[in-house]
């Protein structure tokens, strides 16, 4: 969350429960077979569990998944368990009280790490991401990676994007996903680099005799783009093919107009169709980086 906080969109501008459940159910139709609800923070939704609820009947959906800050996440692990739902993203920029408070401007440490030990405990499939930050974080690098020798977690290293909060831009970063390797492995021998579907976002590695796993996410160097088949649609109604770029189209009006289904299916297709190759190539169709914040659209 930017400091200064964000402009927070009207109730009736957001869409309910029961349109998200349609519109999932019209994506699943169309061929996604994995959802991820991110944010913001989904578990701000009091009537979540509705959503993943509905999720676990679709036929076709191979994988859900949820992005959190899990401050709130807490009452819902166990029904998260009982649906079959454990992949989970914990977003936590650091494993140090003192320097997590600094970063999140919030006294909520306590409540973090208690539930991410929850989410261990239980066996979720947990993935912590942590955001590089010059200046700020570089040295929970190696605290993070402490987790991965007692417990099965995969801690993913991310680079800093120009709209990371929406309040920054720049052109080159010092902590890129080499300079990231490069820190780790003057501190571990003998790191393995282990095959990542084609698809995935992360290069990911194995460091010997721990448990877990660790991956560097080049979300700033892009390398990944030419094997990017992600679509975000916001809780407003943006449908977002690309980070880098403006959201290609709004289909809120149209799925609570008539014969919205039908609509849907055409105007999803039409925007994927025309998705940049890469972030670079998107970035330049709008001269720039489209200033919007990541509490907004997702990670």
């Amino acid at each position: 969350m930017p400091a200064e906080g964000i402009n927070f969109a009207k109730h009736s501008e957001v869409f309910s429960i029961e349109e998200l459940c349609q519109l999932s159910s019209i994506m699943v139709d169309q061929g996604i077979d994995k959802i991820r609800l991110t944010g913001g923070e989904p578990f701000v939704r009091k009537d979540i569990m509705q959503l993943f609820r509905h999720l676990t009947t679709l036929e076709g959906l191979k994988e859900i998944s949820v992005t959190t800050n899990a401050t709130l996440i807490g009452p819902y692990i166990d029904e998260l368990e009982s649906l079959g739902i454990k992949d989970v993203n914990l977003s936590m920029d650091a494993i140090t009280k003192k320097t997590f408070e600094r970063i999140t401007r919030r006294k909520q440490f306590d409540i973090v790490y208690e539930n991410m030990l929850r989410l261990i405990e239980k066996d979720f499939k947990l993935r912590i991401n942590c955001i590089v930050l010059e200046g700020q974080n570089e040295q929970e690098v190696l605290s993070l990676l402490e987790l991965t020798k007692y417990h099965n977690v995969s801690v993913r290293f991310l680079e800093e994007m120009p709209f990371n909060g929406g309040v920054k831009s720049f052109n080159k970063i010092r902590w890129d996903y080499k300079a990231i390797y490069k820190y780790i492995s003057e501190h571990f021998d003998g790191i393995q680099e282990l095959k990542s579907p084609s698809t995935s976002t992360a290069i990911n590695y194995k460091i010997p005799g721990h448990k877990g796993t660790f991956g560097i996410i080049p979300s700033f160097s892009r390398t990944f783009c030419g094997s990017c088949n992600r679509l975000r649609i916001s809780a407003t109604g943006d449908v977002i093919t690309c980070l880098y770029g403006k959201p290609r189209m709004n289909i809120r009006e149209l799925l609570r107009s008539e014969n919205s289904t039908e609509m849907i299916r055409t105007e999803i297709q039409r925007a994927i169709g025309s998705r940049s190759k890469t972030g670079f190539e998107e970035q330049k169709r709008y001269d720039g980086v489209f200033q919007n914040s990541m509490t907004s659209i997702g990670g």
